[in-house]
């Protein structure tokens, strides 16, 4: 998968947090070979990470989302970036486009404005709205 360069900056930043934090541990650090773990090392629970990321969306004020939908909002991410359906399902690791396209893309309002302009550009105008018509009637 890859990933923006300011992510990857807070990871290895994450990461170097950690590996100074080990001897801490007093030799209690498991290797679980995750990014995210417990104070140990040892894995995260699921179930926990989705039950802390609702605290933290709610005490940051945001609207209620589950951490799943976070995957529905990158799709659209990707597709207002210009980037075509290949790229968000690749890295969903979907079968199939039309399952990308289908449950996890939204049309934002910007996509739709910037749609229904590009649309219109396309339409052969030879007075614009606003400007006489050579008939003296409605452009």
């Amino acid at each position: 998968m890859a990933l923006d360069s300011g992510t990857l900056a807070v990871l290895r930043a994450h990461h170097r947090r950690q590996h100074e934090e080990r001897p801490a541990s007093a030799g209690a650090w498991r290797e679980s070979g995750r990014i995210f773990t417990r104070e140990d090392g040892s894995e995260l629970k699921p179930d926990w990470v989705s039950e802390h990321f609702e605290r933290l969306a709610f005490a940051a004020g945001l609207p209620p989302i589950r951490l799943h939908d976070l995957r529905h909002g990158a799709a659209t991410l990707y597709l207002a970036a210009g980037d075509d359906m290949k790229t968000p399902s690749a890295m969903m690791r979907h079968p199939s486009q039309a399952i990308t396209s289908d449950a996890y893309t939204s049309v934002l309002p910007e996509m739709a404005r910037a749609a229904a302009e590009a649309s219109a550009a396309l339409v052969p105008r030879s007075v614009r709205v606003g400007e006489a018509s050579e008939t003296g009637g409605p452009p």
